[in-house]
């Protein structure tokens, strides 16, 4: 009989889903060559290569990626074993992966802390990618649980509404839009955009708005992140279209103005995702039920959004009344 150790399935199936020795030896807290050894003796134990070489990098054999099915079925089931030992124990624990689309990285931290002040024995493991990035993992079927503001087409998932998420367009403060109020979407036709990459969800929101007023997108920038365009747009280089939770600070501060477009800001929505199939572990359908429950008024808690909104304009609309009055 093969035998393999727990451990070594776990590094395998860590270098299966981030394709990186690096990175899996970082998740344990091992060295490389730790984590290279393991799985020589697990390839030694199974009789088959599940590694090879792809350029300065690693792939999966065809063996490998059959294996690495089954051993996320393995582990999968280990962990509900671990779950119902835990439960009878009284502890609230389990492990939890989660995926967040670069955008919910602002305010997904606050909702975890208050999760775990509740089960402090719940250990999330949490990666944040872009959405097309997300997807290949929602399609590997390696999370638990997926934030994102657009649920997947063409994959079976369960997707539940749990915030409101605003987008907006957004200028530098000396921008000539800046001050103008009630502005036409056919005011936006002749000015450049800073845009996110294809595939961002924030991206296929903007032109779909944009369409529905049969307005042509001009771009001057692609960029991969919103912090990129957000200096962008402070820099005077362009419009941005982002989600306000993005630039809740930079509104309250006046470095970024939110333009005054009929329509806008437009309200989607975050969206808790699972592949349907996905058996998860009595924590991970907590935390569901959690963020369902409790995560808008979370993220609401360090001030509305649209209270932070009508404060802006406030102070942009002041100046023009103390000039009327002079």
């Amino acid at each position: 009989m093969r035998r393999y150790t727990l451990r070594q399935l776990d590094l395998f199936a860590a270098v299966a889903r981030t394709r990186s020795l690096t990175r899996a030896a970082a998740e344990f807290h091992l060295t490389q060559p730790a984590v290279s050894m393991q799985l020589k003796l697990l390839e030694q134990a199974v009789g088959l290569p599940l590694l090879e070489p792809a350029g300065r990098g690693i792939q999966l054999t065809e063996a490998g990626r059959e294996f690495a099915e089954h051993v996320e079925e393995i582990l999968e089931r280990i962990q509900h074993l671990e779950e119902v030992a835990a439960r009878w124990r009284g502890v609230r624990s389990g492990r939890i992966r989660l995926g967040v689309v670069s955008t919910a990285k602002y305010f997904v931290p606050r909702l975890l802390a208050q999760f775990l002040r509740s089960h402090p024995g719940v250990d999330f493991r949490m990666t944040i990618h872009n959405r097309g990035q997300i997807l290949e993992e929602l399609r590997a079927n390696t999370l638990d649980f997926v934030i994102m503001g657009r649920p997947p087409e063409g994959i079976d998932c369960v997707a539940r509404p749990f915030a409101p998420n605003l987008l907006g367009v957004l200028a530098a403060p000396q921008h000539p839009l800046s001050r103008r109020r009630h502005l036409k979407p056919s005011a936006l036709a002749d000015e450049a955009f800073i845009v996110r990459e294809p595939g961002s969800g924030t991206r296929a929101a903007m032109e779909r708005f944009l369409s529905s007023h049969h307005v042509k997108l001009r771009t001057s920038m692609e960029m991969s992140s919103n912090e990129s365009i957000k200096q962008a747009v402070i820099a005077g280089l362009g419009l941005g279209f982002l989600s306000l939770h993005t630039v809740r600070s930079e509104l309250a501060a006046g470095r970024i103005v939110l333009l005054d477009v009929e329509g806008l800001p437009a309200e989607r929505q975050w969206f808790l995702v699972r592949r349907a199939a996905r058996r998860l572990v009595p924590a991970a359908e907590e935390f569901g039920e959690f963020l369902v429950r409790e995560a808008e008024a979370l993220i609401n808690s360090e001030g509305n959004l649209m209270e932070v909104l009508a404060h802006v304009r406030s102070k942009r609309a002041a100046p023009r009344r103390r000039k009327a009055k002079e």
